[in-house]
């Protein structure tokens, strides 16, 4: 999917680059494949807020994702290519053979009418799933499990790609979009490719309604509260900060080490940056 500049006909549409959508060949989601969507504006099951700048925006409807391409030996057509307001890819419909409809990550270059498949004998082709035992060295892969059967838990935004860089015993080398190496077990799940809409980065929104319409909050930086609102608030003019940049709270933030899941350590064969724990 590429991006349009739009004509500066005003002020927010001067330095707008919006998706032309050209991909998509449906507007109306398979509505079966849909529920409703809870709107919890950034806050947890206690009713905290535990991620700021949510809230408001437009209402959704969820489409469930097959995330764990069971199916195998079922051969399925692309039906069409839709966009999903809840995730940066967009999404393709499968017609399966059985009768079956299900959703998944559109894989770049993928089109209408292609035929997919998954499990161990399915061929390498774009947004086939197979084993990683099954799959070639150097491919490059996205939807990929960390625990077979689970579904696909990592390399699901748009523009993702990893690649299986060695298989040794029970367990593959892969590459992350972060450079990280991690092990994954072989029996776990790829799909083949690179997840579409690579230019979803390069999106200018042109104004701030346009994020509020995402359901994205202005974010007020801490130097600009007074004291009692933000431990870098306060001072006389304006003021660096004087101190590590914080949370409201005086947790440390911006590069701060924050990894602390020990037991997955051993899977890590080498980190995003080398030389440094998170």
């Amino acid at each position: 999917m590429g991006l349009k500049q739009l004509k500066p006909t005003s002020p927010g549409t001067r330095f707008r680059k919006a998706p032309d959508f050209s991909e998509v060949t449906k507007s109306a989601p398979h509505k079966p494949l849909t529920k409703g969507k809870k709107r919890i504006s950034g806050r947890n099951h206690k009713g905290e807020i535990t991620i700021w700048q949510r809230g408001g925006g437009h209402k959704r409807r969820y489409r469930q994702i097959d995330f764990r391409r069971e199916k195998d030996g079922i051969p399925a057509r692309v039906a069409s290519i839709e966009y999903d307001p809840n995730r940066t890819a967009n999404i393709a419909l499968l017609h399966y053979a059985d009768g079956e409809k299900r959703y998944i990550l559109a894989n770049r270059g993928l089109r209408v009418d292609d035929k997919l498949m998954s499990g161990p004998g399915a061929e390498i082709r774009l947004g086939n799933a197979l084993p990683l035992r099954s799959i070639p060295l150097g491919t490059p892969i996205c939807c990929i499990e960390l625990k077979p059967l689970k579904g696909a838990q990592m390399v699901r935004s748009a523009g993702a790609e990893a690649t299986l860089m060695a298989k040794e015993g029970k367990y593959a080398h892969i590459r992350l979009p972060s450079g990280e190496v991690r092990l994954v077990h072989m029996d776990c799940k790829a799909t083949i490719g690179q997840i579409g809409n690579v230019d979803h980065m390069n999106i200018s929104y042109g104004k701030a309604g346009r994020r509020r319409w995402l359901g994205r909050r202005p974010n007020v930086r801490g130097v600009a509260m007074n004291p009692v609102d933000h431990p870098l608030g306060g001072g006389e003019g304006k003021a660096a900060g004087g101190r590590h940049p914080s949370t409201p709270w005086g947790k440390p933030t911006k590069g701060a080490k924050t990894r602390s899941n020990k037991r997955t350590d051993k899977f890590i064969v080498r980190r995003r940056k080398q030389g440094r724990r998170r």
